[in-house]
């Protein structure tokens, strides 16, 4: 599962990782509250890069941790992965995901020929 703060951060990752589950909380709060699914795995946090993201990241990896889940940040390199998006582009956005993502769900869920329809 995937959960970030916002609708368009969220979007912009489902534009590169389709097929993937996700969340958006719609604020850093939210997010930091998030009721995590019993029988979840792995949790990647998709922090926006700024104080609240920083807390976020932290609150919500500690809480994992305590349920036996493991937590992965997705960090952007820019304020947020729809500003990455916009900036670098798919394949861009695509490349710096490949870096962050476990091994195994790169090949389970990020496809290089995926281009969803516009």
């Amino acid at each position: 599962l995937a959960a970030g703060e916002g609708i368009e951060t969220m979007l912009s990752l489902r534009y590169v990782l389709p097929t993937m589950p996700m969340a958006a909380a719609l604020s850093a709060n939210h997010l930091a509250a998030m009721l995590l699914p019993s029988g979840l795995r792995r949790l990647y946090i998709a922090r926006d890069a700024d104080a609240a993201g920083d807390t976020v990241l932290a609150v919500l990896t500690q809480r994992a941790a305590d349920a036996g889940i493991e937590a992965i940040a997705l960090s952007p390199r820019l304020g947020d992965f729809n500003e990455d998006l916009h900036v670098f582009g798919l394949d861009g956005l695509r490349a710096a995901l490949r870096i962050q993502l476990v091994p195994e769900d790169v090949v389970r869920f990020l496809h290089s020929s995926t281009v969803p329809a516009e």
